[in-house]
């Protein structure tokens, strides 16, 4: 092993490299994945402390920014980054050159991760902790898809003719995790469609109940992230909690009657 190729290797040239393979194209909340932690040995014997797996979002927080403060506009929107789901190597071990080690690993989908519509982002990312040396990673982006009572959700709005608009991880206070994902919906046809000017929701999952939280704007627009700042300061009331086992031909009706009723009482 000549002293040439550790130098080398110490700072990533023929290094060893991580690859991970996610045995489905699509991910659920609430369920697992297979993955597939590919170790492949560089121009030299390496030792490796750790492999670090990560399940990743992006959320938008809000920052003070002095820059704009003579204009008037003291917040920016800053991306941050939350581990949703992590998994470590229980043990060290050495790879050697032209060696292939392959880890199997089942990773949890938490109930509440993004769905990857809109703006929001989710990924893996693998990473090797390399003792004396820069340390490898990969990075894949992956998609999620609503789990069953959540897109019975979406599809019971759909039915009545309102289309997503937008769809943000917006920072929040004062909940289990520092942001909620907001979908923002406008009614194109159906009854809403004049009458609702749109609709903003976030929901929360656990192991009991669907919870959603609603917003809707019949006179003013230009209220983005209004829903989520709301959901923190504990000021949104209209609120309604779906069990688990509610079925998912009564999802769609029970949320527009909630609707229907919650609108009115709130005009009368």
């Amino acid at each position: 092993m000549s002293f040439l190729k550790k130098t080398l290797a110490s700072f990533g040239i023929g290094s060893a490299k991580v690859d991970s393979i996610l045995n489905q194209d699509v991910l659920f909340p609430g369920q697992s994945v297979d993955v597939s932690i590919h170790v492949y040995g560089g121009a030299t014997e390496q030792a490796i402390d750790n492999i670090d797996l990560k399940l990743c979002c992006r959320y938008i927080a809000e920052a003070p920014d002095d820059r704009g403060a003579r204009e008037g506009h003291s917040m920016r929107r800053v991306p941050q980054t939350h581990v949703l789901a992590k998994w470590n190597l229980p043990y060290a071990f050495t790879i050697h050159p032209g060696e292939d080690r392959t880890f199997e690993v089942k990773l949890d989908v938490p109930w509440n991760t993004p769905v990857t519509i809109g703006d929001a982002k989710v990924w893996l990312e693998t990473g090797l902790d390399v003792a004396m040396a820069l340390d490898p990673t990969d990075k894949d982006i992956l998609t999620v898809r609503p789990d069953p009572l959540m897109d019975a959700v979406l599809s019971a709005f759909e039915s009545q003719g309102l289309r997503i608009r937008q769809v943000e991880c917006e920072e929040v206070k004062g909940f289990d995790l520092p942001f909620v994902q907001e979908f923002e919906m406008v009614p194109t046809d159906g009854p809403y469609h004049g009458v609702w000017r749109e609709l903003e929701f976030v929901a929360h999952r656990d192991e009991q109940n669907l919870k959603l939280w609603f917003e809707v704007d019949r006179t003013r627009s230009g209220a983005s992230g209004m829903l989520a700042s709301l959901l923190g300061s504990g000021k949104l009331k209209r609120e309604l909690s779906i069990p688990v086992n509610t079925k998912l031909d009564d999802v769609g009706p029970l949320i527009l009657n909630y609707l229907e009723q919650t609108t009115a009482a709130h005009e009368s």
